[in-house]
């Protein structure tokens, strides 16, 4: 009978903590939510979490609330992030940058981008464009190349981030140019320097960008991707230059690891649900983001995997040393 009581009683305090468990993960969220950006106000990923955030809190009933932590190439938002308790109120959105580049970039990182984190949902792609000053004598690609020939160890590319530096550097590769680069803390800062003419090139996100390239203060001379955006379909994609160029910067959406499957599901679900909304499709196409979201978290737990895999190969190819 002693036997059988404490089998009851064990019983009784598992049922207990299972009921605790799921009426916490039913209630959430009750409190605020952060979502960490790890780039500065005013950068890509930045304008786009805002105009998610803003749908995010009317959907959850609760306010999403963007906090920036920039700084070291993603680096401090990305570990702030890996650290935080798995509750479903810190997330974070970030770029390859964090997740695909920095492990080749750096020799060490204080964050594992697969074990330290809870793949959500793939929000879509942020394209990249070569540009150049608009005062610039240079039409064209194949004239900056020309031109950097001419000049070598004189020109010039701003770099704020891993898709600018790859890019620019992937350029330096295969069109056999002497460029240098100049690193930024922030994407704003580095068109304000190329507009400026501290710098000749940049490879600039849309979102940043899109702005400055509508309003004539740069030449865009070639987006990144292999085929043409969407967004700005008058300009050719890079590889009409240089062969098999193609790279974009995926954005999405993690938590830290063991975040509880119902509020990932809920996450999920929530944020397909705001992005399948033509009004934030167009928003988010007015500061130059594509939407294109991930049809799971499994899918984009495979596609962080795959990503990580080949940024690792186009860093190697580009012959950057990690810092």
């Amino acid at each position: 009978m002693g036997s059988n009581y404490f089998v009851r009683q064990l019983i009784g305090v598992v049922l207990a903590f299972t009921c605790t468990v799921l009426s916490a993960q039913e209630a959430w969220p009750s409190k605020p939510i952060s979502l960490i950006v790890p780039f500065a106000a005013g950068s890509g990923t930045d304008s786009v979490a805002r105009v998610m955030a803003q749908k995010l809190s009317e959907r959850l009933k609760q306010q999403v609330v963007v906090d920036n932590k920039a700084g070291a190439s993603a680096q401090i938002g990305a570990e702030f992030v890996s650290k935080a308790k798995a509750d479903g109120y810190t997330l974070l959105m970030t770029t390859n940058t964090s997740h695909s580049a920095n492990p080749s970039l750096f020799k060490t990182l204080r964050y594992d981008p697969i074990k330290d984190f809870t793949p959500i949902v793939r929000t879509g792609d942020l394209p990249f464009a070569l540009v150049v000053n608009a005062s610039s004598p240079i039409k064209t690609v194949k004239d900056l190349i020309e031109n950097a020939r001419a000049n070598p160890g004189k020109f010039s590319y701003a770099t704020p981030n891993s898709t600018s530096l790859v890019s620019s550097e992937t350029i330096r590769v295969m069109a056999k140019i002497d460029i240098l680069g100049i690193p930024y803390k922030s994407s704003p800062q580095a068109l304000t320097d190329l507009i400026g003419g501290q710098v000749q090139m940049y490879v600039v996100d849309f979102g940043s960008g899109l702005p400055s390239m509508k309003a004539g203060k740069v030449r865009v001379l070639a987006s990144m991707a292999a085929k043409r955006s969407s967004i700005l379909p008058e300009v050719p994609p890079m590889a009409d230059t240089l062969p098999g160029f193609d790279l974009i910067s995926w954005n999405g959406i993690f938590g830290p690891a063991a975040l509880p499957r119902p509020i990932v599901e809920r996450l999920a679900n929530e944020i397909q649900a705001l992005l399948a909304e033509k009004d934030v499709q167009e928003k988010l196409a007015n500061i130059g983001f594509e939407v294109s979201p991930s049809k799971s978290p499994e899918e984009f737990s495979k596609y962080v995997s795959d990503q990580l895999a080949l940024w690792s190969r186009l860093i190697r190819q580009a012959n950057i040393q990690p810092e």
